[in-house]
């Protein structure tokens, strides 16, 4: 949902290195954190993320090596500051399915990106409860959680056309004082049929429990 250059397309089978970097937690947390909130120090992660300065130091270099976090222009000559390359990271789905390292990974980066939402939510509750959001944001945010039937062919022409508006919009927004970081993120997970004797436990849960009430936001 970001133009082309400013992706990062990782490829399973010339990236095996790259993936493995991006699985270690604190990694992907801090390629968030420069992402979400521009460059910052190795010091000033550690304060956010509750880690040491060593070890952000060193992780920060790890992403460096493969190319997903660059030095940054320095505020002074005291301390190395770090960017992102990219505004987003994107892969092939299908390609994915290669091998068990790489399904590995999409597992981990989907689960990470739940984490995230959760995250997320809570920082939004407590900004609005503290007043630190103008009141006309208050309608337009929340989370859907539809479940519409579909074809293949129509959740890919959904995808589609939420990453064309979502770049319009964006530039559309560019200069206007009032815009906001938001954070949007959507999930199209197809369903098997639900059949006798399964559980929970098989991922078979009441529609009820697992969401699916159909809220508009």
């Amino acid at each position: 949902m970001t133009g082309e250059d400013q992706q990062r397309v990782l490829d399973p089978e010339r990236d095996t290195a790259a993936l493995k970097a991006l699985t270690h937690p604190l990694r992907i947390r801090l390629l968030g954190l420069l992402r979400q909130d521009g460059p910052a120090t190795a010091s000033e992660l550690a304060a956010v993320t509750g880690e040491s300065s060593a070890s952000t130091s060193y992780h920060l270099r790890v992403l460096a090596k493969y190319a997903f976090v660059a030095e940054a222009e320095h505020r002074d000559g005291r301390e190395r500051r770090w960017r992102s390359v990219h505004a987003a990271t994107t892969w092939s789905n299908g390609d994915m399915e290669a091998s068990p390292a790489s399904r590995a990974f999409l597992a981990f980066s989907r689960r990470r990106q739940v984490e995230h939402l959760a995250a997320s939510l809570a920082r939004h509750e407590a900004d609005t409860a503290a007043g630190r959001l103008a009141p006309e944001w208050v309608e337009p945010s929340g989370i859907s959680d539809l479940t519409p039937r579909l074809t293949p062919e129509s959740l890919t022409e959904l995808w589609e056309a939420i990453d064309r508006k979502l770049t319009e919009l964006t530039a559309r927004d560019a200069t206007d004082p009032r815009a906001a970081q938001v954070v949007f993120i959507a999930a199209g997970l197809p369903l098997a049929g639900r059949t006798p004797g399964r559980t929970e436990a098989d991922g078979a849960t009441d529609r009820d429990a697992a969401g699916g009430a159909g809220e508009a936001r």
